[in-house]
């Protein structure tokens, strides 16, 4: 709670009702200090909402998270589901299905700009219908988008018009999908920002919605961006964002190994070739993490004695920020085209038909998993 300069109540936000706060930016309610005296008081986020069609995204724990979607299911509304295409297994919300009822679910597949230009996308559609049904959601249409290139939003913007009917429509989503680019353009559409913004907090949560007003009455609800903790976008450090998040197209780098090899991703990640036959990987990796190639038997020690160094991003102090590392042992079987996923770092996939065991070493807690290939 935060008083006025002059000693009176807490100040609330004209816009979204919450309570303002002038210590931490990055969460909801945050004013400069200086502007608490103004009228009318709106906080920062709902200002950059109305005067330059700006979201930005809250972040909320797991359980936060849950507690808000088990309240959609008792609405009358239209969900979307922005998921992130390099990080499809990590930002997929799990079990969403069972909390939104009989709602229909759009999923749109944002940053579909970072995958290879020469992509089969019927392909890359067949496979997140596949991976999505897997996942025990029913979605109402598919929309591969890219919010950085604005490409596949007026299809989108298109199935949200077919199917929303008389209903509010929920954004939902993992945090750094593009949430807010999403908002953004359906409030371009939508809304009339003349009006005031609207809050709705959901009872027995501590969670603040934006409600963005429609022209019709019924609003786009803004929801907080889910934090998952088995992605490497939540364990690295800022500066090292930038090296494991790809911001154009990825390039595929192959490695002929054979049994008895090791690539290191920076000091992020390591694969290990352990058995099979001589063969080929792909690396789906962004270009800002340099792969190191080494023999198996000396991947323990070239790690202990270069990592954060020769081996980086991270530095040596950051390393030792993050969690220790796990072996994650795979056998890709033969004639199965997979990947071995690596949440929020990329893929390689396994290019022979002849199979192989393979093992990942990754920070503790961070999500690797077989898969059938995405390309």
């Amino acid at each position: 709670m935060t008083e006025r300069p002059d000693g009176g109540t807490a100040v609330k936000c004209s816009g979204c009702g919450i309570t303002m706060q002038i210590t931490s930016p990055e969460l909801p309610g945050y004013i400069p200090e200086k502007l608490l005296t103004r009228e009318p008081v709106i906080c920062q986020r709902c200002f950059r909402i109305k005067n330059y069609n700006e979201t930005s995204s809250v972040a909320v724990d797991q359980d936060e998270f849950l507690k808000l979607l088990s309240q959609i299911g008792d609405k009358d509304a239209l969900v979307i589901h922005i998921v992130d295409i390099f990080d499809f297994e990590g930002s997929l919300i799990s079990g969403l299905q069972r909390f939104v009822g009989s709602n229909p679910v759009v999923l749109a597949v944002n940053k579909t700009d970072l995958l290879p230009k020469v992509t089969n996308w019927n392909k890359v559609l067949n496979w997140v219908q596949k991976q999505a049904k897997e996942q025990g959601l029913r979605t109402a249409d598919i929309v591969l988008c890219s919010a950085k290139k604005n490409q596949g939003f007026d299809r989108l913007l298109d199935v949200v018009s077919e199917l929303r009917g008389n209903r509010d429509v929920y954004v939902v989503g993992a945090t750094n999908v593009g949430k807010s680019t999403l908002i953004n353009r359906l409030i371009r559409d939508y809304s009339d920002m003349e009006q005031e913004l609207t809050t709705s907090r959901y009872p027995g949560t501590t969670l603040d919605m934006v409600n963005i007003p429609l022209d019709d009455g019924k609003h786009i609800i803004d929801t907080p961006g889910i934090v998952y903790p088995w992605r490497f976008s939540e364990i690295v450090s800022r500066q090292d964002l930038s090296a494991i998040m790809p911001d154009k197209p990825l390039k595929p780098a192959a490695y002929q190994l054979d049994s008895g090899q090791t690539l290191f991703f920076g000091g992020m990640a390591r694969f290990d070739f352990v058995d099979g036959q001589h063969q080929s990987f792909t690396c789906y990796i962004n270009g800002g993490l340099k792969i190191h190639r080494t023999k198996l038997e000396r991947a323990d020690q070239l790690f202990a004695d270069h990592a954060g160094e020769l081996l980086s991003p991270p530095t040596r102090d950051q390393l030792a920020e993050m969690p220790e590392w796990t072996r994650h042992e795979f056998r890709v079987p033969r004639k199965a085209p997979s990947d071995i996923y690596i949440s929020g770092l990329g893929w390689i996939r396994v290019n022979s038909d002849s199979g192989a065991l393979v093992a990942v070493h990754v920070p503790r807690g961070i999500r690797v998993l077989l898969r059938p290939a995405l390309i």
